[in-house]
């Protein structure tokens, strides 16, 4: 089930919300827990059981670590720590990477192992994240145990963020589970946040891909460079709009029941470099690896050739994360190499540069590396880079080009300004020329989100494209 689906909007959404605001403040942690399995369920039936072992290891373990600590057992801690990060871990190796390791195998040596063929379960690199924050932030004192396990499991399931995020840190919320107050102005907030998110899905992360898919549909050696860079302008406006979209109705289901969730993204296509960009795109993620990985490897207290360490280290995991394929590796590798050259290298030359040949920089590099990220093979990132670069002799443009670019210019547009702060800017100045006079912009906003929530409607029920792309990591 997703977001952007008229069974989750006309049927689901509205029957976890009556349920949720009818039952005794005490229980609503329980209706959120048992619809979240029910959400879970209705795409992975069979790996609810998985998910539920995952809750029940984590919460034994965050309660087996406390107690030893309480006990002056600190090494008992550790080692109950180590137990339950290495079950989560295990879990997630063997359903996520098993196929990858005896393909890797079956190459180097010829072995001809047979692929065990899993399906990968929906979101599972989101939750192991989540659970293991968990244990280790109670490890280092920096969160309360949950000794309730439906509130616990509430938080690992909670379906506004359990496919695809923004990754929640326990100790972020944990007072927001043991007590929060839903109040009319958040409820409104969250729907409006949510109607944001739902029109980027449906009206510009949706279009943009099926742009993508139109050109990679093609023959890639017969694919002009100016339709080349068309597709991967549209992958990068698609996977954009999609994850951010889908980090927006997370964030505003999540204010709909009373919960406050960090933001995932700020505006990352108007950085001006990579440093910059990776602080404004998927930032649970990065800040769960700063806090995890990076900073407990020494960060960058340390020497330089451990610094750079620590930070390939950091962005061989962050690729391997997304998904098990040397394309992923690549991707990681890629942006720790950029991040290294800007920090030793040319980042000092770079800050002296006007702000548009940064951004033109910035976003180069970035839609270069969507290329290794977009395919689920290396040799097609090759190929399709061989395109953008008309290694194949196939011209700059043709007749297909400049269809192809009338019909989608508009849209194109749309992607390009969205992806600004310009609408925010517009939505402040609208808000600022009409200051007291509230009437107008409740009309104003009236109509706004009932024309996004019909439009994006009237969009879904003829529309067969409508995957969330961060769903297969």
């Amino acid at each position: 089930m997703v977001f952007s689906s008229l069974l989750f909007l006309f049927r689901f959404l509205p029957a976890v919300l009556l349920c949720y605001y009818l039952v005794p403040r005490r229980a609503r942690n329980l209706v959120l827990f048992l619809f979240s399995l029910v959400f879970y369920a209705w795409g992975e039936p069979v790996y609810i059981i998985l998910m539920l072992v995952t809750i029940l290891v984590s919460f034994a373990g965050g309660i087996a670590v406390d107690a030893m600590k309480r006990g002056g057992r600190p090494g008992a801690a550790r080692n109950a720590l180590i137990v339950s990060l290495a079950v989560s871990l295990s879990l997630l190796a063997f359903f996520k990477y098993a196929d990858f390791a005896i393909g890797t195998v079956n190459t180097l040596t010829g072995a001809g192992l047979e692929l065990l063929n899993l399906a990968l379960p929906i979101g599972i690199s989101f939750y192991t994240f989540q659970t293991m924050s968990y244990t280790i932030d109670v490890y280092r004192g920096e969160a309360n145990v949950q000794k309730n396990l439906i509130s616990y499991g509430a938080y690992v399931v909670m379906f506004p963020q359990l496919i695809a995020g923004p990754i929640v840190q326990y100790k972020t919320i944990d007072a927001q589970l043991r007590s929060r107050r839903e109040t009319p102005e958040e409820f409104a907030q969250g729907v409006h946040r949510f109607l944001i998110g739902l029109g980027k899905k449906v009206l510009l992360a949706n279009n943009a891909g099926e742009l993508w898919d139109t050109i990679t549909a093609m023959t890639v050696s017969e694919i002009p460079a100016l339709t080349a860079w068309m597709g991967l302008a549209a992958y990068t406006f698609q996977i954009y709009f999609d994850f951010s979209a889908y980090s927006d109705m997370a964030i505003g289901l999540g204010q709909m029941f009373g919960f406050r969730f960090s933001e995932n993204f700020n505006y990352p296509y108007i950085s001006r470099s990579i440093t910059e960009f990776w602080r404004k795109w998927h930032i649970s993620l990065s800040t769960w690896f700063r806090e995890y990985v990076y900073i407990p490897l020494g960060g960058n207290r340390v020497s330089t050739v451990r610094h750079l360490r620590n930070l390939m280290i950091v962005w061989l995991l962050t690729g391997f994360w997304h998904g098990a394929s040397w394309n992923f590796v690549a991707w990681g590798l890629y942006y720790g190499i950029l991040l290294v050259l800007e920090k030793y290298i040319f980042g000092r030359y770079l800050e002296k540069l006007p702000s548009v040949v940064r951004h033109f920089y910035c976003m180069f590099v970035v839609m270069l590396g969507w290329n290794l990220f977009m395919f689920g093979d290396f040799s097609e990132s090759l190929t399709y880079f061989g395109a953008l670069f008309g290694s194949y002799g196939a011209g700059l443009w043709n007749s297909e080009t400049v269809y192809l670019f009338y019909n989608n210019v508009v849209l194109l547009v749309l992607l390009i300004l969205g992806s600004t702060r310009l609408p925010k800017k517009l939505g402040d100045a609208f808000l600022a020329c009409f200051a007291g006079k509230d009437v107008v912009i409740l009309v104003a906003r009236g109509l706004l989100y009932t024309g996004i929530f019909l439009l994006s409607v009237a969009w879904l029920v003829d529309a067969s494209y409508n995957p969330f792309l961060y769903f297969r990591f």
